[in-house]
């Protein structure tokens, strides 16, 4: 787990200070060692074509100089950055040894830098684990930007004046100092639809997410087109198959998972688990215990002020499976403490990740380097409620689908009249767009309503928006998949939007902050391509509870009363702090939205000036939303 950085340029200026700025921006992600390489691009009597290559490391496999990079293949003069791990690079570099590849070091990188060499880009398509790359081919002068099957790990490109600036983070490509922090409209709008800006949007105009499962060859004359060349996929969900039986698909999926383990507990520094009350983590603490008895798991609770203390059930779970159990107690003023050097952290703005922040700062404490997580279970098995409150609520609205737009919004109207104006244009966004669930999931994933949206003077057709406030490419890619299985669709929904824009970039940023390595071993790309291969009867059969296959793997593991708890998650009292000692950094926050030419400022302060008023009448996600983004505007960004 690390931070990689660099500039690919056609032009005679150096970009050894740029490169070496970016590093210095993302120290805390790698504060074990660093490292910088230049290469030539393009013909050999071009003199001027140069990439260069920064890394910063946070060690974790290999503790000693080899895993040092950027590292070069003496062979060929390859070279390479990554960030994240190969998680199968143990039976990977026995097959590179088969075919008479020679491999020195313990641990991933040399495996993966020395597959690329071999098979190339063919590589991608072997690999399991979380990573974002660059690779710098020798032979053809030429760089492979490349990203993990479903985003775990960032990736961020921006091209500029015969340039092309990548890195980890955001705020590492503006520490470049080539690259301009003019926001982009389109980007804000998705963020404040759905609390966070929506892949491949930032909230600035020359800064991209790169996308998951792709990769794209960068060369000389690329970079100096006009059209940069789009990224290719190497990794996509599979087709939904035919049912199989329920005992051969526990089977696989049992398996799978306990390689996945396997394979992610590997590290030569302190590794636990975060425990909470639920069955995604007691399930990997029960099977990581099977491998590793000396493992450790660690709670995080709270004297008050949190809703929901999990402390006992995850205590009540650590005593049964026999792992090495400790827990953080944080009082109010402690967790309150937390509130601005979350908002520091940030690398974008959103509405979540505070909770995130602190349970990493608290793991981080507890002397653990690499943390496993239950991420990516409720997208993968259908964990949320939304998986079956959804097709539900679709099946008995279905019948406006038939009609004209204009008339399901009157009747909606009619409908609404007696109720509150947010109800009221919450109920007329979910008929007006009502064609299959997959409406009813953004509708529900939505922070503010189109009208809300409207009032602050964002509306999605003037900025290139589909009518969800989701970028074109991406709806297109949505409303192909939402005639097929319909929990599938949901879930490659679920995993496209919320996972990889909200939960996996919240996880990312705020674990980094700590220098911490989160590993997701539910979101191992092998068993995501079998669970998402499995048609939805299978995944929610008629009665069956959420998580239906995942239920019946933790019976052999987990204690029968962990299966009977309500599903929970801490919640912070967000609206008290705002209103309580932030609140004055809340408004500052808020007046820098409204100096903002995209709003209304007088309905951006109108907002605010409400919540502060009635706090019962309004969610404190909306007001947070402006808060986030006033926020990172004075940090960050030009207004």
């Amino acid at each position: 787990m690390c931070g990689i950085c660099g500039v690919i340029s056609v032009e005679a200026t150096p970009v050894q200070g740029p490169v070496r700025s970016m590093m210095r921006a993302m120290i805390h992600r790698g504060p074990d060692d660093e490292g910088y390489e230049e290469r030539p691009l393009g013909r050999h009597d071009d003199t001027r074509s140069t990439v260069g290559l920064g890394f910063r490391r946070l060690s974790i496999l290999d503790l000693s100089p080899a895993g040092h990079q950027p590292m070069v293949n003496p062979a060929t003069g390859d070279c390479l950055i990554f960030n994240g791990e190969i998680y199968n690079f143990v039976e990977l570099r026995s097959r590179l040894r088969a075919e008479g590849i020679e491999v020195s070091s313990s641990g991933d990188t040399e495996v993966l830098l020395k597959a690329l060499s071999h098979w190339g880009e063919r590589a991608l398509e072997e690999l399991d684990g979380m990573f974002a790359l660059a690779f710098y081919e020798a032979r053809n002068r030429r760089v492979l930007l490349a990203r993990d099957h479903l985003g775990i790990k960032p990736l961020y490109v921006a091209r500029s004046r015969g340039k092309v600036v990548f890195a980890s983070e955001i705020r590492t490509v503006l520490a470049s100092g080539l690259v301009s922090n003019e926001l982009d409209p389109a980007g804000i709008a998705t963020m404040l639809a759905y609390g966070s800006p929506q892949d491949p949007l930032t909230v600035l105009k020359e800064i991209r997410s790169f996308p998951p499962g792709s990769f794209c060859w960068f060369t000389a004359d690329s970079v100096m087109t006009q059209e940069p060349p789009s990224p290719k996929r190497y990794w996509d969900f599979p087709p939904v198959s035919a049912p199989v039986s329920e005992r051969d698909a526990l089977e696989k999926i049992g398996s799978l998972l306990d390689s996945a383990v396997r394979e992610q507990i590997l590290s030569d520094v302190p590794l636990g688990v975060f425990l909470s009350a639920g069955i995604d983590s007691g399930m990997l603490a029960a099977l990581t215990h099977r491998l590793s008895p000396s493992l450790r798991t660690h709670c995080v609770g709270f004297t008050s002020g949190a809703e929901i203390d999990e402390r006992l059930a995850a205590a009540a779970t650590a005593a049964a499976i026999g792992s090495h159990h400790s827990e953080t107690v944080l009082t109010d003023a402690q967790v309150a403490s937390f509130w601005h050097q979350w908002l520091d952290a940030a690398d974008r703005p959103g509405v979540d990740g505070l909770n995130t922040y602190i349970v990493c700062a608290a793991i981080k404490q507890a002397g653990i380097t690499v943390a496993l997580s239950g991420g990516g279970a409720d997208e993968i098995f259908g964990g949320y409620s939304y998986f079956q409150r959804t097709p539900a609520l679709y099946q008995r609205l279905r019948h406006f689908a038939a009609l004209p737009s204009a008339l399901r919004r009157s009747l909606a109207y009619a409908a609404g009249s007696l109720a509150s104006r947010n109800r009221r244009e919450r109920a007329v966004d979910l008929v007006s767009q009502l064609d299959s669930p997959l409406d009813v999931l953004l509708w529900r994933r939505r922070i503010f309503s189109n009208a809300q949206l409207a009032d602050l003077g964002v509306r999605p057709s003037e900025l290139g928006l589909s009518p969800h406030y989701l970028p074109q490419a991406e709806q297109q890619r949505l409303d192909a998949e939402a005639r097929i299985d319909t929990f599938q669709s949901l879930s490659r929904a679920e995993c496209r939007l919320y996972l990889a824009n909200t939960v996996l970039r919240d996880v990312d940023v705020n674990s980094m902050a700590h220098s911490l390595e989160v590993r997701v071993p539910y979101l191992s790309r092998r068993l995501v391509d079998y669970t998402a291969s499995l048609p939805g009867s299978m995944h929610q059969p008629a009665g069956g509870s959420p998580k239906h296959l995942l239920r019946q793997i933790g019976r052999d593991l987990l204690h029968p009363s962990v299966f009977t708890r309500t599903k929970t998650g801490f919640c912070l009292p967000m609206a008290e702090w705002m209103l309580g000692p932030n609140r004055d950094s809340c408004a500052a926050a808020v007046d820098a939205v409204a100096t903002y030419s995209l709003f209304n400022a007088r309905a951006v302060r109108s907002l605010w000036h409400d919540f502060v008023a009635h706090p019962e009448r309004c969610h404190w996600n909306r007001p947070l939303a402006l808060v986030a983004l006033g926020n990172y505007l004075m940090r960050h960004a030009r207004i």
